[in-house]
């Protein structure tokens, strides 16, 4: 029996192509959410749009790293922000991420706030089911199944490499 080839060439994303994808995410919320919780760097932009959708303004992020591709794979993160306890305790909160591959920092991040006493939901643009290390959890909400590699219009020509490319060099 042979696997599946994955696709080779990464998935342009537009902005257009972004907003049909909140529209038909947003819709599927089962809120009202006290907060939203900002998975850094992915979750920003379609979280800022989520919170736009729904009249929300207590926004809170949380940064995680795990470690390179090199060591465990499932090795436990460093968190380098997350949001006290308090201010998660009780609370009904919408982690919000761009994509869920593998579903690492997802899961981390929702068991994080369920530690705290929170009830955490996952939202996400994209879900990859074939590359995720969880087969009996995923996403609360997506608006996409992929396989793809996906390049979302904010990382177009973006990152310290390309910007040392573009930006003049003054001595």
């Amino acid at each position: 029996m042979t696997s599946p080839t994955m696709p080779t060439a990464p998935e342009f994303l537009t902005w257009q192509e972004v907003d049909k994808l909140i529209d038909y995410l947003v819709p599927q919320l089962r809120g009202p959410y006290d907060a939203l919780l900002l998975i850094t760097r992915g979750g920003i932009v379609p979280g800022g749009m989520i919170a736009e959708a729904l009249g929300l303004n207590y926004i809170l992020t949380a940064a995680v790293k795990f470690p390179e591709a090199g060591q465990a794979r499932l090795a436990w993160p460093t968190f380098l922000q997350f949001p006290e306890d308090r201010l998660l305790r009780d609370k009904h909160i919408l982690v919000v991420d761009d994509i869920w591959a593998n579903g690492r920092t997802l899961t981390t991040v929702k068991g994080r706030v369920l530690a705290a006493g929170g009830r955490p939901e996952a939202a996400v643009l994209h879900y990859k089911p074939g590359s995720s290390l969880f087969r009996e959890a995923g996403p609360d909400y997506y608006a996409a199944v992929t396989d793809r590699f996906i390049v979302y219009p904010w990382e177009v020509q973006r990152g310290p490499d390309e910007f040392q490319t573009r930006v003049p060099q003054f001595n």
